[in-house]
């Protein structure tokens, strides 16, 4: 049976409403009551509960944790520092998947369900509206890796992808491909919208330089192989910016069933830098997304608004670099 605070309280001497306080953050206690009642819980092998906690302090410390790329291996990595990162601010990550939720609401009613402190939307393809619906909700959001606005109403943490796309094509313009394509997400991501509008913008300034766009069904290895499948059954580019290092890997998959080779017959530039892309048999170019800075900054923010609800509402936008590796033709010599 686990140990009990009037347990506690017995082996220390004090109060039961004494043990309450030592364990509550900023509750008043003198320092020699702290002492014994810390010492008798070691003993004892006493552990607060969270549970009755929150009934004292009126918060859980559980922060909701949603998204809906769970087929992304990159998340992987997103989850895995969002969660440690909570966890040693002592809050309580809540993982829920929205896979398929069209319903913002739905997802409000379900996290209020568990009284969650606060909500991270950690993804770039669920709707602006399911971060708006729980800022309306008054639930502490931040959306990361969320679509950039100028004025936004709740916080938003990620990159520039229409900067990406520019970047992206400006690197295949530097390699000579004179017909280039932009292989996306899904279509109605709004990463997928912003990546390729910036793809096309930034080609707007090379006439000569031939662009066709498609989509994969969603960003996932079988999907990026099976839209590149469908895409050498008829004349295709010289190179592709996947607009994600997932897609980019199914890609080069269907073009090493089709007896062609990356770089050789088509270039590959992919966007994320997850860790398989840095593998010696992928070695993708790739533009990489700077991961760790955006959830540092998204748990910063959460911190910060558990004490001040209503801070004012922040886009923070994270800068990309072109990482090189072998899947695009070298720059041309200079001169």
């Amino acid at each position: 049976m686990a140990v009990t605070l009037k347990e506690v309280a017995e082996h220390a001497g004090v109060s039961r409403s004494a043990v309450s306080r030592t364990f509550t953050p900023g509750a008043s206690v003198s320092d020699k009551t702290r002492r014994k009642v810390e010492k008798s819980a070691r003993e004892l092998g006493y552990s607060p509960n969270a549970l009755a906690s929150s009934l004292t302090t009126g918060r859980t410390k559980l922060i909701g944790l949603i998204s809906n790329n769970f087929h992304n291996p990159v998340f992987l990595t997103v989850f895995d520092q969002f969660t440690r990162g909570l966890q040693n601010r002592g809050l309580r990550p809540l993982l829920v998947n929205l896979t398929d939720e069209t319903d913002p609401a739905a997802s409000v009613r379900m996290l209020r369900q568990y009284s969650v402190d606060a909500v991270i939307v950690a993804s770039s393809t669920l709707s602006p509206a399911f971060s708006q619906a729980f800022h309306d909700a008054r639930m502490p959001v931040v959306n990361s890796f969320g679509r950039f606005s100028s004025a936004p109403d709740f916080h938003i943490v990620g990159i520039d992808n229409v900067e990406c796309g520019r970047m992206a094509a400006r690197t295949l313009v530097a390699r000579g491909y004179s017909h280039v394509g932009f292989l996306g997400g899904p279509e109605h991501a709004t990463s997928t919208q912003d990546r390729m509008a910036g793809f096309l913008a930034e080609l707007q300034a090379h006439p000569s330089v031939r662009v066709t766009t498609s989509f994969a069904a969603a960003y996932s290895f079988d999907a990026g192989r099976e839209e590149m499948t469908r895409l050498l059954q008829q004349p295709y580019a010289q190179a592709y910016f996947c607009g994600d290092d997932v897609l980019s890997i199914g890609a080069m998959s269907a073009i090493a069933d089709a007896g062609l080779s990356v770089p050789g017959d088509i270039g590959i530039i992919g966007l994320n830098d997850m860790e398989i892309a840095g593998w010696a048999n992928i070695a993708l170019t790739t533009i990489r997304q700077p991961i760790t800075e955006i959830v540092e900054s998204s748990i910063e923010l959460v911190v910060a608004m558990l004490d001040k609800p209503d801070r004012y509402p922040e886009a923070r936008i994270f800068p990309c670099r072109l990482i090189e590796r072998k899947t695009l033709r070298p720059l041309p010599p200079e001169g």
